[in-house]
């Protein structure tokens, strides 16, 4: 996993890397100025024709809502975005390191929506039912630290795995993949989420997470003797993972 890991961080000096980090830098700064402008004027709209000291609370507080949400929904946020770059970051790995792949699956473009979307869902509703309990124990930073990283471990793992495996595989074998190598794919989620939680590298954090996944998916596969058949099909030798 630190091979894997160092691996990725090593790759910001690929020029198709670095367009991709321009492409997702921008998108994430866009999306958060958006999200604090809309909040913004809606505050002011609410309080429209009130006191001028009630104006100025609802602005303030408007100001912190921002930075809170943008904190805690910043994993979902940056993943979403990093998602319409998969395949740039994903194809850039293989040709550095894993050179004569045959053609990535082509992946129904409804189901890709589906998923993203199913994802995004469950990530945003896990996320906002446990943010009374994220702002409860943030005065208690060991459990703080102990619930975040295993929700967003656990999130960010699964998601960033199946970006990379559907590449490779059909849904039904990465699937039974990741659930064999489930504590390795929280770790790396783990990994992940305190990549996301850098200041500043986190603006960059997705696709140096999808670089990860790739080099730990290839790392995972390898000892269940799986290989692929035909451009676009996977087949696997009969060896059945461990762990089942």
């Amino acid at each position: 996993m630190i091979q894997a890991l160092g691996r990725a961080l090593g790759q910001f000096d690929d020029p198709k890397i670095q367009g991709v980090v321009w492409k997702s830098l921008l998108g994430a700064l866009a999306v958060f100025a958006v999200l604090g402008v809309v909040l913004w004027f809606v505050a002011g709209w609410l309080v429209s024709g009130l006191s001028h000291w009630i104006d100025w609370v609802a602005h303030f507080g408007t100001l912190i809502l921002t930075v809170a949400l943008s904190w805690f929904l910043f994993p979902v946020a940056v993943t979403a975005i990093v998602g319409f770059f998969l395949e740039a970051v994903a194809s850039a790995v293989e040709d550095r390191y894993y050179p004569g792949r045959p053609p990535a699956r082509q992946q129904a473009f409804l189901a890709m929506i589906w998923s993203g979307l199913r994802f995004a869902c469950v990530a945003l509703l896990l996320t906002l039912l446990l943010l009374p309990a994220y702002l409860l124990l943030i005065f208690i930073p060991p459990l703080y630290l102990l619930v975040f990283y295993s929700v967003n471990g656990y999130l960010l793992g699964r998601e960033y795995f199946e970006l990379v495996a559907y590449r490779r595989l059909e849904e039904r074998e990465a699937d039974e993949l990741r659930r064999a190598c489930r504590g390795r794919v929280m770790l790396s989620g783990m990994a992940m989420a305190f990549m996301l939680t850098i200041p500043v590298f986190n603006l960059v954090a997705p696709i140096a997470a999808t670089a990860f996944a790739v080099h730990l998916f290839e790392a995972m596969r390898g000892p269940f003797g799986r290989r692929e058949g035909p451009p676009g099909r996977a087949v696997t030798t009969g060896v059945q993972p461990r762990g089942r």
